[in-house]
């Protein structure tokens, strides 16, 4: 099912100009929840939003694929982004990141600023310099948005 609201929601995006980011389906006693997060440079707006889930709502009414009770929303992943693929982490290239990884069997969170992405790691400037961390040790990690300045 995932793969193919990915699809649609892809061609949705396609249509309105945006790119899709991520989607999470979450079950819930009301029933499915479909959440779609969609970018673009500089932000998406609320009336791009609308318009996307519009595209995608209609069409799933259409296909009825979903054969129990769904509501759909469709909004902008935010200021602070997880960054959960790789696309995700080269679109942060160059913006500040908050990291969770381990390293000597320790869970470290730092906050740095994403300076490259490689097949198999990030580096990623911290005061102390650039370090290299393999994909595999990062636990959780998003952009950092700093709210005091």
């Amino acid at each position: 099912m995932l793969e193919r609201i990915e699809k649609i929601a892809q061609d949705a995006c396609l249509q309105h100009n945006v790119a899709l980011y991520d989607i999470e389906l979450k079950h819930a006693a009301k029933g499915l929840i479909i959440v779609i997060y969609i970018t673009k440079v500089n932000g998406v707006i609320i009336s791009e939003c609308q318009k996307v889930s519009r595209t995608i709502s209609d069409f799933l009414e259409e296909q009825e694929f979903i054969d129990k009770r769904y509501f759909l929303e469709v909004s902008s992943p935010g200021l602070e982004r997880e960054l959960k693929l790789k696309k995700h982490y080269l679109s942060a290239i160059g913006e500040k990141v908050k990291v969770t990884f381990s390293q000597n069997e320790k869970n470290l969170t730092k906050i740095g600023t994403l300076k490259e992405v490689l097949p198999d790691i990030v580096k990623i400037e911290f005061n102390e310099g650039i370090e290299e961390i393999p994909f595999l040790n990062i636990k959780k990690s998003k952009t950092y948005f700093d709210y005091k300045k």
